[in-house]
């Protein structure tokens, strides 16, 4: 009940290996009564990869959400004061995207969907994937769970021997995640085994 006829966004960056978990959760938001508004990174328009071609991910959102993804910085500034979203997710979260976010730069239609967001005061719930969390992205990491309305997915280290550095998401709580942001509150535990 808590996310019907909510308006959530939804960002996805650069790591194509995440999808496969992320698009089901698109699913259980739709069918929890989300009206759930894709926003694709450029990485996630142009690039083809053994995971699948963009266009085919493209086509993947439109079916699953009913609604085109919004694929350019001035069509994510919509969601300001004059059409706002009630959250902003963004899963998978790359690195390069956590770090420009961290240091306030909006140089895409992800990371403008979330400042937009993040200017309205409504939350923005983080999924993070990327190798160097725990390297020399842990200070951008660390910038964003010290930021009053930002909310992460719990996350682990998914390969801690061979990719020490390594950090995702447990994509399973993402609909908790949400939901608890929705509220204020951050879902907990923050950091879990993977």
């Amino acid at each position: 009940m808590v996310l019907t006829n909510k308006k959530i966004g939804f960002g996805l960056t650069g790591s194509h290996c995440t999808y496969d978990q992320v698009f089901p959760i698109i699913d259980k938001l739709v069918a929890n009564g989300a009206d759930v508004h894709p926003v694709v990174s450029y990485t996630v328009q142009n690039v083809d990869s053994r995971f699948g071609t963009a266009a085919e991910h493209l086509q993947i959102l439109e079916d699953k959400t009913g609604h085109i993804p919004v694929s350019s910085i001035v069509e994510a500034e919509k969601f300001g004061p004059a059409n706002p979203l009630d959250a902003m997710v963004v899963a998978p979260l790359t690195g390069n995207s956590l770090s420009k976010l961290a240091n306030a730069i909006t140089d895409s239609p992800v990371l403008m969907a979330t400042k937009a967001t993040m200017r309205n005061q409504a939350p923005v719930i983080l999924a993070i994937s990327t190798n160097d969390a725990l390297g020399l992205n842990g200070v951008n990491l660390m910038r964003l769970m010290a930021t009053k309305g930002i909310y992460f997915v719990p996350f682990g280290q998914d390969n801690p021997f061979n990719k020490p550095n390594s950090l995702i998401a447990k994509m399973d709580y993402l609909q908790d995640t949400i939901e608890a942001a929705l509220e204020n509150k951050q879902f907990q535990p923050v950091i879990t085994t993977y």
